[in-house]
């Protein structure tokens, strides 16, 4: 007879671990590139616009 006997409080404090961990999974999925991984990939962005900037025909002008 004991075993249908629901704690609400156990119950509430489940479903907010659950909903905590779902957020935690949907953050490391938008946010889990490391540091080397987001340096690097900046490093190449700024390799190949470099790139593209070198093989201009006429260069920029800067209106200082």
């Amino acid at each position: 007879m004991t075993d249908n006997i629901i704690k609400f409080g156990k119950a509430k404090k489940s479903l907010a671990r659950k909903a905590k961990e779902k957020k935690a999974a949907i953050n490391r999925t938008r946010f889990g590139q490391k540091k080397s991984a987001k340096e690097l990939k900046k490093a190449l962005a700024e390799k190949l616009q470099a790139n593209l900037d070198g093989h201009k025909l006429t260069p920029e002008k800067d209106d200082d």
